[in-house]
């Protein structure tokens, strides 16, 4: 009998990846090595995994670039949970005969969490849950959506479902991405409006857009200078879209009325971080996705990449 593959998957936060995924059917065919630490520096990451044919990255927790990958002579695998994964040099894999598949993204997660970010912050949940739980009581007056102006940073899959539901909720939504067009949006209810007059007008904004060069730094201290004084802010994108020192700078002048942030430009988020001090925000640890529809997807989809790639016959290659 053969050698079994070794397999790691990293950054397992929750500690599920042997629960959800059917790994027992795989038998002695492979090594299973669940890492449920992140590690953000590279040399550590490479002695971790060089032992290792095949590894399983969640999202982008742990980046593959060129650097690290051709440090890495033992991979022969790399699956990534989603079909798109930025943070990994595909064309550097390829280069050393690496496979790199992805999985099927289950659930509407990041929909659901941006709208709970945003009752959140809009009614100060986080702020009145601790004043209870430390024996006082109401203090804060919330501010209403009903009525108000949702502006959306990107119309596609997800921009529109937080749509439907801003229009549910009684609000005007308008909408804006580079290459947006009018007719598609005013197809779903929206308004296609230019990105200052969103920024000037709006009375929540939520970013769906993805990260590129032309949406790196999108949100900067120009952009925050235009937002109404009672603005909220929600990103549950990626974080490098808006400047985060130009987005601190602003919540402590009160320039606007918060910021709801699941994303950051590292992650973990530093335990020193501005942000963490930073007022009227509301913070989680990049979650949009974390659901346990999504995750059932993730690992029952990277038990099948790794059971395929042993047979010869890879599916969902990036």
């Amino acid at each position: 009998m053969s050698e079994p593959l070794r397999v790691a998957v990293l950054d397992d936060y929750q500690g599920v990846a042997r629960e959800l995924g059917d790994w027992d059917r795989l038998g002695e065919r492979v090594e299973l090595t669940v890492f449920g630490d992140h590690l953000a520096d590279e040399d550590a990451v490479q002695a971790r995994l060089a032992p290792f044919a095949a590894v399983a990255a969640m999202r982008e927790r742990t980046p593959f670039p060129r650097s690290l990958i051709e440090r890495l002579p033992n991979l022969r695998l790399l699956v990534t949970t989603g079909m798109r994964n930025a943070s990994i040099d595909v064309a550097a894999a390829r280069e050393r005969g690496v496979v790199v598949c992805g999985t099927r993204y289950g659930g509407e997660g990041t929909v659901e969490l941006t709208w709970g970010l945003i009752h959140a912050l809009a009614r100060q949940i986080p702020a009145e849950d601790a004043r209870v739980r430390a024996g006082g009581w109401q203090q804060t007056v919330g501010a209403d959506l009903h009525g108000r102006r949702l502006g959306i940073l990107g119309l596609g899959r997800i921009g529109r479902k937080v749509a439907a539901i801003g229009q549910a909720f009684g609000m005007e939504v308008v909408a804006w991405s580079r290459n947006l067009k009018a007719a598609d949006a005013a197809a779903v209810g929206v308004e296609r409006v230019e990105l200052d007059e969103l920024l000037r007008t709006a009375h929540v904004i939520t970013i769906h857009l993805v990260l590129s060069e032309r949406t790196t730094g999108l949100i900067g201290a120009r952009e925050l200078a235009l937002l109404r004084p009672d603005a909220l802010l929600v990103n549950t994108s990626r974080g490098p879209i808006v400047d985060e020192p130009a987005l601190v700078a602003a919540l402590q002048a009160g320039a606007l009325g918060g910021a709801a942030l699941d994303v950051f430009d590292v992650e973990p988020l530093p335990a020193d971080h501005p942000l963490r001090r930073a007022p009227r925000t509301v913070l989680t640890p990049h979650v949009g996705y974390v659901t346990r529809a999504a995750y059932t997807a993730f690992f029952t989809d990277i038990v099948e990449d790794v059971e395929r790639f042993l047979a010869g016959a890879p599916v969902r290659e990036l």
